[in-house]
């Protein structure tokens, strides 16, 4: 696995790069894992979760099995209303939610479309379904959009430190749409992910002139 290690006031936090919109997380003897999907990994392989997060019910995000495969008896699972129907339990929450949970302090930022239709009117992911989430790992924060655009919530949050925002068509972003979002909130690191077939080299030439924005190319399709 591809990894990065970025430092915080209570340690190291390792990001790992599973592929699409599936991430392990490592920090402070906790073990974090971001929409986890058999496709993506082996995760029979991987350590067991004392956490995870799932942004939304599409099968490309919600996989029961993979859940399954790394869920330890102590894990807290955190999804939306939609996730539950398949995973009973959890801890839900809704779209501009605040929670600590196992010590982690969790924001739920709406995720959904403006632009992008499955035909008119009909949104890819409608408005107050999926999730994005904040998570605090020390004095940095965190942010895993799920699938989603450009849009107001997005371009209103503060001081993030790390940005996971998906950039494929037609269901989430284009270069330009991720370019608008980053020069409004700014974060300190950027991670392109679930990316499909999209040019990340787009994207990292739109952001060149950014100073104060470092924009990180990982394999995650």
């Amino acid at each position: 696995m591809e990894s990065d290690i970025i430092k915080t006031s209570q340690g190291d936090l390792v990001i790992s790069f599973l592929g699409h919109a599936s991430l392990m997380l490592s920090w402070n003897d906790k073990i974090i894992h971001v929409d986890p999907v058999s496709c993506e990994a082996d995760y029979k392989m991987l350590p067991g979760a004392d956490m995870i997060l799932i942004t939304h019910d599409h099968d490309d995000h919600l996989d029961v099995n993979a859940v399954h495969c790394i869920k330890t008896a102590a894990a807290k699972v955190v999804g939306t209303p939609g996730v539950e129907k398949q995973l009973h339990g959890i801890v839900v929450m809704k779209n501009g939610e605040t929670r600590t949970v196992d010590g982690l302090k969790i924001e739920a930022v709406a995720a959904y479309n403006i632009k992008h239709m499955r035909a008119p009117g009909m949104p890819f992911h409608p408005k107050g379904i999926g999730n994005g989430y904040v998570v605090t790992f020390g004095d940095k924060r965190v942010y895993f959009a799920g699938d989603t655009e450009n849009i107001p919530e997005m371009k209103e949050l503060k001081d993030i430190d790390i940005a996971f925002l998906p950039m494929n068509l037609p269901y989430t972003m284009t270069p330009e749409m991720v370019a608008d979002a980053v020069r409004a909130f700014r974060p300190k690191i950027l991670y392109p992910y679930h990316q499909g077939e999209t040019d990340t080299a787009r994207l990292a030439d739109l952001l060149k002139a950014e100073k104060g924005i470092e924009v990180r190319i990982r394999k995650m399709k």
